[in-house]
């Protein structure tokens, strides 16, 4: 069983930065490519950002636009999402998913935590 546990939301301005993290347990994180989603109210949920398993390779939703970056540590069992010069819309519920297969796009993850939330004011 791979629990994840998010941190790190909150209220920030817009142009302003977060760093979101998730720590994952249960099973080794090398095991597992993770990815970022998030869920704004009205919405579905939608990819972020995905990383694999040794952190060689990055994807991104084109909404990001350079503004984020995923990251991990294996050995502090730990995947991390900067973000910086947020907008209003970003405002979302933010989750980390993890999956024995590559998370590059919203078709993946079958390890979800409980997410965090993320408000923009403008």
């Amino acid at each position: 069983q791979v629990e994840l546990i998010e941190s790190g939301g909150g209220l920030v301005q817009a142009g302003g930065s977060l760093r979101l993290s998730c720590a994952v347990s249960g099973r080794p994180l090398k095991n597992y490519s993770v990815g970022w989603f998030r869920q704004a109210p009205g919405k579905e949920r939608e990819f972020v950002a995905g990383i694999s398993w040794g952190g060689t390779s990055t994807y991104y939703a084109d909404f990001v636009e350079g503004r984020f970056a995923i990251s991990r540590d294996n050995a502090k069992k730990t995947v991390w999402l900067q973000m910086i010069n947020l907008k209003p819309e970003d405002t979302a519920v933010y989750y980390c998913a993890a999956d024995e297969r590559l998370v590059a796009d919203a078709t993946r993850g079958a390890y979800w935590g409980q997410g965090t939330q993320v408000i923009v004011s403008s």
